[in-house]
């Protein structure tokens, strides 16, 4: 197999056939210019150092050298056998909380952006884990299958925001379902749900789901964003904060973190309750009880070893650009004073 390390440079060979048209209309031009002089064979005895084929000949040398070059730069590389490499690691997936109420200013800037940034740092520690995304409010959606494209997840996770799910609630019970639904269950790894709510639980029974979750082998571990004081929640227009929600009555709604909520989820899916904070999102002593969840080989991957192979072509290229600084436009002096005497026959 052939790739090229940097094959943003092979545009660089679209000056090839540029160059070579510039030569031709050059070459025709000091042909007219030549031909205006007078006859051809007086021209070549007045003038017999000229030589009309030496310039086309360095031309093809340089045009040649730089063509090489410029693949020499652009690092062809040929791969030449298969490594075999196996991964270990267990399949997370991440339900965030995407609902109004994550919205809520108690932990700055709020709850959400805390639970992005603490995720954004775990992707960035993950080595052989496979990770997903779902994202819920009133309904859940899959945002990114499990795998592990750590890079496609970062994308993903900058682009959750509360008005991608069009259904406001808290329906934490259908995006475990969702979760669990979501597992490969043929490869045997360990499965965990990480939940990131405030554990404001308006729509299912959660704690159902996670037991549920919990026999077919998924452990579900619960992070709390949010104080139990709670905070008002934020309406924002066109990106900027208008005011707070209200209830029928008129009064502010407080969005507070239901721990007890969180905590019944999280036994219920034999897995760990952690409370977040402004220093600590919890997720540090999650990411430990995932590990030490049985783990196996989950994939097999055949990689291509590649071998550079730039040096040959800019080796060629100097010895091209090297024998084309040699060669002169002119023919050798002794050539010249042959034909500059030679007498024609009678």
């Amino acid at each position: 197999m052939l790739r090229f390390a940097n094959a943003y440079i092979l545009w660089a060979l679209v000056l090839v056939p540029l160059l070579i048209i510039i030569f031709m209309l050059v070459r025709r031009w000091k042909k007219k210019a030549l031909a205006s002089l007078g006859d051809k064979g007086v021209i070549s005895r007045i003038m017999p150092q000229v030589s009309s084929s030496r310039p086309t000949l360095k031309f093809i040398f340089f045009i040649v050298a730089y063509t090489l070059l410029i693949i020499g730069i652009a690092d062809p590389q040929v791969g030449n056998h298969i490594d075999e490499v196996k991964k270990k690691g267990a399949d997370i997936m991440i339900v965030l909380d995407v609902s109004n109420s994550m919205l809520s200013q108690d932990y700055a800037p709020n709850r959400l952006e805390n639970a992005k940034r603490a995720l954004a740092q775990l992707i960035d520690n993950l080595h052989e884990d496979r990770i997903g995304i779902i994202v819920f409010a009133g309904e859940p959606y899959v945002q990114m299958p499990i795998t592990t494209d750590y890079s496609a997840a970062k994308i993903f996770l900058n682009t959750i925001n509360t008005g991608m799910v069009p259904v406001q609630g808290t329906a934490i019970g259908a995006a475990i379902d969702l979760g669990v639904k979501s597992f490969d269950y043929k490869d045997g790894t360990g499965k965990a749900i990480i939940l990131m709510t405030d554990g404001e639980n308006h729509e299912d029974d959660a704690v159902t789901a996670a037991q549920n979750a919990h026999d077919k082998g998924v452990v579900v571990h619960v992070i709390g964003f949010g104080s139990p004081q709670g905070a008002p929640v934020p309406i924002y227009d066109n990106g900027k904060q208008v005011g707070f929600h209200l209830d029928s009555a008129g009064h502010t709604v407080i969005s507070k973190l239901n721990e007890d909520m969180c905590k019944e989820i999280a036994v219920a899916g034999n897995g760990v309750y952690i409370r977040a904070t402004d220093a600590n999102s919890g997720l540090g002593i999650v990411m430990d009880q995932v590990h030490k969840m049985k783990q196996k080989t989950y994939d097999s991957k055949s990689f291509k070893d590649f071998e550079d192979r730039f040096q040959f072509f800019i080796a060629i290229a100097l010895f091209l650009f090297i024998a084309e600084f040699f060669i002169s436009n002119r023919k050798s002096l002794r050539l010249s004073n042959l034909k500059l005497f030679e007498v024609k026959k009678p």
